[in-house]
């Protein structure tokens, strides 16, 4: 992927690259997403089956989709006693609403900035 922001309009950047670097997600995070939208909400150890991954490694690509916004986890109980989690995929016109809010969070930070560039470079 592009690593600055005129390699990025220069290359042919896909929406999972957008996704993954205004949400600070890896390639693992986003077929993790994936696969909760195509075959809905599931466990780590099933989405580690579905992945090839270990259910440590779908856990932690299950905590970073929880920490940005795109997973939440729901309590089941079993029948015996006892509980389970299952993790469940926003739908993804969310995921477009939040990441065009990141986006435009940024475009007006950065442009505060770019107005006094040219004082700030030289007092720095």
């Amino acid at each position: 992927m592009a690593s600055s922001i005129p390699e990025m309009l220069r290359a042919n950047v896909k929406c999972d690259d957008v996704a993954k670097c205004i949400l600070g997600l890896k390639a693992l995070d986003m077929d993790s997403y994936k696969a909760l939208l195509t075959h809905g909400s599931m466990t780590a150890e099933n989405l580690g089956k579905l992945l090839n991954r270990e259910r440590s490694t779908a856990y932690r690509s299950l905590q970073n989709l929880i920490s940005c916004g795109l997973v939440y986890r729901e309590t089941r109980s079993i029948d015996v006693g006892g509980y389970y989690y299952e993790y469940v995929a926003i739908d993804p016109c969310e995921m477009k609403t939040m990441i065009q809010k990141n986006i435009d969070e940024w475009h007006e930070k950065m442009t505060k900035l770019v107005k006094n560039i040219d004082e700030d470079i030289v007092t720095d």
